[in-house]
């Protein structure tokens, strides 16, 4: 078997590895860079079968629904095959009312625990992991009497941070290639301990209850640990918890009872007006009209704002303006810090009205302690770096490290 890192061995974000075995093509994620300037013109990686359609591909596995890592599906042949979790598949598809990087698919065969797919010479096992994405897995690859391990993302702080313990205590044996993220790795706060979601709950709460009108909270529609612990939190500051309509379809996509359960029992639903457009231009009313009961119209946030949480983002600065409802308002910003970097305009709006920002986040990807308790359970493995912007760095932290360049074709010996 013979891999060929297309573009992920020297950065975070865009990854695309592709295999290859006995004539036979496998490819992992397809993601769009996080540092594009223009989304539109990032270039496809050099897979042949992205272009125009070619049997030797047999599939693209999606390994969870973050755009790092699908978010150029869009732009190969229709007929592709993809291999993706049932949920991140609805939760794609879902997106595709509110943004164009979402995606229908044409033919899918399902990423579940566990359950291996023999397809052509290669067999795939998804492993369920914790991440920041609903439904992530990494994958084991098995071709040619070799054995690749592939972790995508994952950390061992969420909600599902049983499933990182189970793979470190129970690893599939006999592997011979880690391809390894390492996000976290060269950063400031890597050999930390990263704070679990349920402590993030009080840190919320307290924020919630000290804020004296509307309590804004900017996270991502699609962190659904994130979306469960604003909601526990909103609860027990005993404040409403109010979704924007992308990210009330979203939660639905999931199709896990007990979230839908609240976001119908207990959440409110408010249509920004570049949604309301997004709707209306693609006659998606049915999406908009399957939370007629539950929605809040600006008209009634003023009155609503101090006992309410409202998820939020700058492409809403506008209609919560002309909604009225600012005064007393503070932003808990619940994303990486990198992306802040980039929102001078949107920091300066605040600062002219007025609106104090705190910060109360935990990252998507494991630290530097949990990736080494990773690499122990493949101790005796090669370890290949990818989705990581300081390679370099891990030579310092592990044995047996052998990195590669994007698009060098390398086989396991």
């Amino acid at each position: 078997m013979q891999i060929n890192i297309r573009r992920g061995s020297h950065q975070i974000g865009g990854t695309c590895i592709e295999l290859e075995a006995q004539g036979k093509r496998l490819v992992l994620d397809i993601g769009m860079p996080l540092d594009a300037p223009d989304p539109d013109k990032v270039e496809m990686p050099a897979v042949k079968g992205f272009d125009t359609a070619d049997p030797t591909l047999l599939g693209v596995v999606l390994s969870h629904p973050h755009q790092d890592h699908y978010g150029l599906a869009n732009r190969v042949p229709p007929t592709t095959p993809f291999l993706v979790g049932a949920a991140a598949q609805q939760i794609l598809e879902a997106a595709t009312v509110f943004t164009p990087s979402g995606g229908k698919f044409a033919s899918v065969i399902h990423l579940v625990d566990r359950n291996p797919i023999p397809l052509g010479p290669f067999t795939i096992t998804p492993f369920l992991m914790d991440h920041s994405a609903f439904d992530s897995y990494a994958v084991l690859i098995e071709a040619d009497g070799r054995r690749i391990f592939y972790t995508g993302d994952l950390r061992a702080h969420g909600n599902k941070a049983k499933l990182f313990e189970r793979l470190v205590h129970h690893p599939p044996a006999g592997v011979d290639v880690l391809l390894m993220e390492g996000t976290t790795i060269g950063r400031q706060d890597a050999n930390e301990h990263y704070k679990t979601e349920a402590e993030l709950i009080p840190e919320f709460t307290q924020l919630f209850t000290a804020t004296k009108g509307l309590a804004l909270v900017w996270s991502s529609g699609q962190n659904i640990d994130r979306l469960v612990t604003i909601f526990k939190a909103a609860r027990k500051a005993r404040r409403q918890f109010i979704v924007d309509m992308y990210t009330a379809t979203i939660l639905d996509a999931t199709g896990n009872a007990s979230i839908c359960g609240a976001l119908h029992n207990n959440m409110r639903v408010f249509l920004p007006s570049s949604q309301r457009k997004q709707i209306k231009e693609q006659h998606r009313f049915d999406v908009s009209d399957r939370y007629k009961a539950r929605r809040i119209f600006p008209g009634k946030l003023p009155e609503a704002a101090s006992r309410s949480v409202l998820l939020f983002r700058p492409s809403m600065c506008r209609d919560l303006e002309r909604a009225g409802c600012l005064e007393g308002a503070e932003l808990v910003y619940s994303l990486w810090d990198g992306y802040l970097k980039k929102e001078q305009k949107f920091l300066a709006w605040l600062g002219e009205r007025d609106i104090p920002l705190r910060k109360c986040h935990t990252s998507g990807h494991a630290p530097l302690c949990d990736l080494k308790r990773l690499r122990q359970a493949f101790a005796t493995t090669i370890v290949v770096p990818v989705h990581c912007a300081d390679p370099e760095a891990f030579a310092q932290h592990f044995e047996r490290v052998v990195r590669h360049a994007d698009n060098e074709w390398w086989e396991i010996k």
